[in-house]
């Protein structure tokens, strides 16, 4: 495995001292402390490639180190290790962005599997990542007009559109405005008749994702539509659906018939958005110089 820098964070000097020899023989440069106040102070936490830090008998003063990645949006890995008496403790780091655990007493053999693993995974995501401002999809349904068949649709759109880095599945309300279109254009559209279809066209990158929804019906006068800019016209019932899709994307236009909605959704301001947008404007930099 190719030379990596590694952090370890343990207050116990013999845990410590055994890590460090087992990384050292592995070939890797190996940074050690003790001390969790010095390892929060570095200003150089996003130049190592893993860290390692055991959890404390104090469940928050053993995340403490990843609170600190997380507030800096650092794209750094880190392995907690602990003994049996801490899983609450392991529970928590996992929901703040560890990647995985070592258990006392260490093992060797799972020490350098879970080491190459971590290292391995972050050199492939970051490999993802530098591809991602190059990738164009086309996604194309025809479907039925049957809304039972919406949750898959939504939840492979979602899952791509978060994969370029478009959304945060867990705080963006896109799926809410997928979800009113197609409902829309399976009720008011083709009026719930199955032998009518609804056609959704996702056209996604990095910059944006554009959706169209189209039903097979007679379509509505675009212009009878509430003012979408009137957070009064949220409250009333008619055309709600419509006016959630306005206030959630970026984009939104009828065709003139008025049974085809395109829909636009530009990058939140995200990690992973804005990793991509650097990587991208890092190759285009080195094109011109």
């Amino acid at each position: 495995m190719e030379k990596r820098r590694i952090l370890i964070v343990d207050d116990n000097k013999e845990l410590r001292a055994s890590l460090e020899e087992v990384l050292r023989e592995l070939g890797h440069e190996v940074v050690a402390t003790g001390v969790r106040a010095d390892a929060l102070e570095r200003d150089d936490l996003d130049e190592f490639d893993l860290i390692i830090s055991d959890l404390t008998d104090d469940a928050d003063s053993g995340v403490q180190l990843l609170s600190e990645i997380k507030r800096k949006r650092l794209l750094v890995p880190v392995v907690v290790s602990s003994d049996e008496a801490q899983q609450p403790g392991v529970v928590k780091a996992f929901k703040m962005g560890a990647v995985n655990y070592l258990r006392h007493p260490y093992d060797k053999e799972e020490l350098c599997n879970i080491v190459e693993k971590t290292l391995a995974y972050k050199l492939r995501f970051v490999d993802d990542l530098k591809a991602l401002p190059y990738v164009h999809e086309k996604i194309e349904f025809e479907l039925p007009s049957d809304v039972s068949l919406m949750n898959g649709v939504l939840h492979y759109l979602l899952e791509r559109v978060a994969k370029l880095g478009v959304i945060k599945p867990e705080r963006s309300n896109l799926f809410i405005a997928l979800d009113e279109a197609f409902v829309n254009a399976v009720k008011h559209g083709n009026k719930n008749d199955h032998s009518k279809l609804v056609r959704i066209t996702a056209e996604l990158s990095a910059k944006e994702a554009r959706f169209t929804v189209e039903d097979e019906g007679e379509g509505f006068n675009v212009q009878e539509i509430p003012d979408p800019r009137d957070p009064e016209n949220l409250f009333k019932t008619s055309g709600r659906g419509v006016l959630l899709i306005y206030n959630i994307m970026d984009e939104v236009q009828y065709n003139e018939r008025g049974n085809r909605l395109t829909m636009v959704k530009r990058p939140e301001d995200t990690l992973d958005a804005e990793l991509i947008e650097a990587l991208g404007q890092d190759d285009n930099d080195h094109a011109h110089s």
